[in-house]
């Protein structure tokens, strides 16, 4: 014999287990034919005996799938929503669209999520419902939640229905006077200030992490005289009022993002939060580049999607049901929050009464029965909902609520009503996994990424019933997505005591990262003086032969180029791993070129000055027979980038080598001289005739180059790997018989004296230091790209050393000198440069650090880089104000030929460079011309400049 009860129970288990199992989106109407008849032979086997009983079940069953057929959402229309999400998102952080999009993107300036080094006590406020708690947080350096890191003592206040929709100074007066009582019963001392976090779970327009205006109030808040008004202001006047307390408030967030912190201080994954619960929210971490409404670029920003809109434009309107509809209607905010209203526990057990109501009025439920209970609104809640999709109390959870409603539920009525609720409450759950979805899509694309490992920080009391629904549909929809939910404890309490714990770390390590940059930054005085000393400088070298930091070597080339030049010339170029030859052809104010380039090997820069200079006799050689020209006899000017010492336009001795030349037997000898002995002894094996006219550096070449192409062109600057200037001096200065002279300053030496020791830092001096030349060429060690990348290295290194970068790990990398190039800086300061992108720069390096390191070595890279061009500038303002003040002007128009990877590499070196120079002579007007071809171009005009003076 069967035992009826016991057949019954296990009829109703079976069937709970086949709703569960049909909602699947596996399982569409289409496929049942399949899949549940399965299911109910399985159940037919069982209960045989109350097999025509039991087929009732599977009618009422089917009746309720074709009911509510629009909320059963399967992949595709998840997708679809998502979509419509992630542009509905775009729209909001757009500036242009923000004010017409359903959903927010509210900007909460929360910049960075907690790292493990937060520590600190603080007292936090927690208010959005009907009570509100009051808070005393520790947090302890390098211990998660999970280890006791965050402690907390908190007391629950009441607060009195009048004021939820009293004024706003009554409800704040309250929150205050409660937070006193709480200082009080915890003996909190009042001789120091207590930083105050302050959790208010209401949508806020934040124009920083301490103010915040009141958008609406929710949750059946209907406050007077609040919206649109500074609710931290109103809180701090409220403590003012009050009086008793020394308490600062340093940081207002909802709670939302209070989650998301939480969960952040135990894995450093966490950067989305999600709120499921009576209301429902979400926020993430967005790059600052993609955030229209907050000025800057650089770093991240904790975004408040107030996801709870979306719907409200119609965006939802094809998947909106009329049970939602009744349910918008008869709210409190008709037209607002649609999507809330589909998915949060303030409205699913209304969506199941007003389901239930229609199927009993239609004669599909209790016969037809319909009590006064089940019309009454608000009489089927979330809690109901969720007690009848028990997996084994459900069925008996059912009957007891419907009976409650004077309801005289049937076993398949028992069983219809249950899988209403499995329905409504699934659908909530594919909707968050199709919100949340799209957030993660934009996460995963802003990061350039393939595949994403990220933590979700949720709370609210709908997850915790249904965790898993949405942990499975959010991996099915994103199988890239490697997905981690973690339940908040205490999120939103917490959470704000960690916002200013962050936001207290951040302050303190901007404070100490904007000491160690500070004397970098120059002011107007101090490039005044720099200005000034480079005058000095200028003038002293002049009078004085040999003895001055700045050199002022004669070029003895006598006037720039006047467009008149014409004929083939060779131009030779040595300055570093290569040697260039070419061939330039001048004619009616153009030039044609023709070069080729050569290595140097490594062997021969070390080895003899012979072997050198038969090197490049060589290379000459080829280069006439690639240009079928090996019998002409041309002209040629001779680019050497060595400091040399000329008595004359074709001579010139070598001081010292630089750039890691070591030819021996070089050194106080003539390059010229030194070139023409190579190619007479080419000569012995095959004839070519060069006629080395001018030997002139990189610098004079920029300048008669740009002077080709610009008539006021009278300076040249290098900004490079090394740095100089030359410019045209006026005869009285040099020698009485001549009109002008091309003087090559060599101005990297100023400073070699002493005079720029008040503006040389301690990474300076230890670049100096390391250098191989100690104490000399000072101020091109402050300003040139050999040396700039080591300075920051020499940063980064102390920064670290201090535990301000990269969690105070010194790797190796970090340690190697020369490791920091200053290309680099280049790479990372540039605009279109995102920081994750600065990151993978950094990875390259071995420096494995976080987006908020990124921002400091970009920071650092920038300080540097504009130190050198605002130096730079300096010393340009003294040579342009010298060369108006020789020609007696009020006023100068001068071109600067300019040539260097630093200078035309760098994202903003030319800017400031320009700035600074204008800034600091303001009577001259100059201009800035990028040199092409110009050292080798250059010598070649020398040369054509000389021929045509000495006929």
């Amino acid at each position: 014999m069967y035992n009826s009860s016991s057949v019954h129970t296990t009829c109703l288990s079976l069937f709970s287990l086949s709703a569960s199992l049909c909602l699947h989106p596996l399982f569409k109407v289409h496929q049942w034919g399949d899949k549940s008849v399965r299911l109910i032979n399985l159940c037919l086997s069982v209960c045989f005996p109350f097999s025509a009983f039991f087929f009732l079940f599977i009618l009422s069953f089917f009746q309720v799938d074709r009911f509510l057929y629009a909320m059963r959402l399967h992949d595709d229309q998840l997708k679809d929503i998502s979509a419509r999400f992630q542009a509905e998102m775009k729209k909001g952080l757009s500036a242009e669209s923000n004010a017409a999009a359903a959903v927010k993107m509210l900007p909460t300036h929360v910049r960075s999520t907690p790292d493990g080094t937060e520590k600190g006590q603080f007292v936090a406020l927690d208010l959005g419902g009907s009570k509100f708690k009051v808070l005393q947080v520790k947090v302890r350096e390098g211990m998660g939640i999970r280890r006791g890191g965050v402690e907390m003592e908190e007391k629950i206040y009441p607060i009195p229905k009048e004021l939820l929709s009293g004024r706003g100074t009554e409800l704040f007066d309250h929150v205050s006077e409660s937070l006193k009582d709480f200082l009080h019963e915890k003996n909190i001392s009042l001789e120091k200030k207590h930083p105050l976090a302050f959790t208010f779970s209401f949508p806020c327009e934040h124009s920083k992490l301490d103010q915040g205006l009141l958008v609406n109030w929710s949750k059946n808040y209907r406050v007077r005289g609040l919206q649109g008004k500074d609710v931290v202001k109103t809180l701090r006047e409220a403590i003012d009022r009050t009086g008793g307390m020394n308490v600062e408030v340093l940081a207002m967030v909802n709670d939302t993002v209070a989650t998301m912190m939480t969960c952040g201080f135990d894995d450093q994954y966490c950067d989305v939060g999600l709120i499921i619960g009576t209301g429902t929210n979400a926020c993430y971490m967005e790059g600052l580049r993609n955030v229209d409404l907050v000025e800057g670029d650089e770093g991240r920003m904790c975004i408040n999607t107030e996801w709870g809109g979306f719907g409200d434009d119609g965006a939802l309107n094809d998947y909106i049901t009329e049970f939602d509809r009744e349910v918008d209607a008869a709210s409190n905010n008709p037209g607002k929050q649609i999507f809330e209203k589909m998915v949060s526990g303030m409205y699913l057990g209304e969506l199941v009464r007003l389901v239930v109501l229609k199927m009993a009025k239609r004669g599909k439920l209790f016969d037809g029965q319909v009590s006064d209970a089940l019309r009454t609104t608000g009489k089927i809640t979330t809690a109901h909902v969720a007690a009848m999709e028990q997996y084994k109390t459900g069925l008996n959870n059912t009957r007891d609520i419907l009976t409650e409603l004077d309801l005289n539920p049937s076993p398949d009525d028992c069983v219809a009503v249950q899988h209403i609720s499995t329905i409504v409450s699934f659908r909530s759950s594919n909707l968050v996994a199709a919100g949340l979805a799209a957030i993660l899509s934009r996460i995963k694309r802003n990061r350039n990424l393939r595949t994403l490992r990220i933590t979700v920080g949720v709370d609210g009391t709908v997850y915790k019933t249904y965790p898993k629904r949405l942990h499975k549909v959010v991996r099915r929809l994103l199988p890239e997505c490697h997905v981690r939910f973690v339940l908040s404890d205490s999120g939103s309490s917490k959470g704000a005591a960690l916002v200013t714990a962050v936001a207290q770390r951040l302050a303190s390590l901007r404070q100490q990262v904007d000491e160690t940059l500070c004397p970098f930054k120059l002011s107007q005085e101090q490039l005044q003086l720099v200005k000034a000393r480079m005058r000095a400088g200028l003038e002293a070298g002049l009078k004085t032969k040999g003895s001055s930091a700045i050199k002022m070597l004669p070029s003895y080339v006598y006037r720039t180029p006047d467009g008149t030049e014409h004929g083939k010339y060779l131009a030779l170029d040595l300055g570093g791993t290569n040697f260039r030859a070419m061939m330039v052809n001048f004619k009616r104010q153009n030039a044609r070129l023709y070069h080729k380039i050569y290595t140097i090997p490594l062997e021969i820069m070390q080895g003899t000055g012979e072997e050198l200079f038969d090197h490049i006799a060589q290379c000459v050689s080829d280069f006439l027979d690639y240009m079928g020209m090996k019998n002409a006899h041309l002209p040629a000017g001779f680019t050497f980038s060595f400091p040399c010492e000329q008595t004359a336009i074709d001579t010139g001795t070598l001081v010292s080598w630089t750039k890691g030349y070591k030819a021996t037997d070089c050194e106080g000898h003539d390059v010229v001289s030194m070139l023409r002995e190579a190619i007479k002894r080419r000569n012995n094996n095959a004839t070519f005739d060069l006629d080395i006219v001018a030997v002139v550096n990189d610098t004079v070449g920029t300048m008669m180059s740009c002077a080709y192409e610009d008539p006021q062109c009278e300076i040249g600057l290098i900004a490079g790997t090394g740095t100089n200037v030359c410019y045209m001096e006026e005869k009285k200065e040099v020698d009485a018989e001549l009109s002008k002279m091309c003087i090559n300053t060599e101005w990297g030496g100023l400073g070699d004296d002493g005079s720029l020791d008040d503006i040389i830092t301690p990474y300076d001096m230890e670049v100096n230091q390391n250098s191989i030349n100690p104490g000399r060429q000072r101020f091109e060690k402050l300003t040139s790209g050999m040396y700039l990348g080591e300075i920051v290295r020499q940063v980064l290194l102390d920064l670290t050393r201090g535990g301000l970068l990269f969690r105070g790990h010194v790797t190796e990398t970090l340690k190697t000198p020369g490791i920091f190039e200053t290309k680099y800086l280049s790479q990372i300061e540039s605009d279109r440069l995102a920081l994750l992108q600065v990151r993978s720069i950094l990875q390259q390096l071995g420096l494995k650090g976080t987006c908020d390191d990124s921002i400091i070595v970009k920071e650092v890279c920038g300080a540097v880089s504009r130190r050198a061009a605002q130096l730079c500038g300096a010393g340009m303002a003294a040579v342009v104000d010298k060369i108006r003040e020789n020609r007696g002007l009020d006023h100068l128009n001068i071109t600067v030929g300019v040539d260097g990877a630093l200078y035309k590499l760098h994202p903003h070196f030319s800017r400031v460079l320009k700035d600074t120079t204008e800034v600091l002579a303001p009577q001259c007007n100059v201009t800035f011309l990028p040199s092409e071809e110009g050292s080798g171009k250059g010598a070649a005009l020398i040369s054509a400049v000389a021929r045509q003076m000495h006929g």
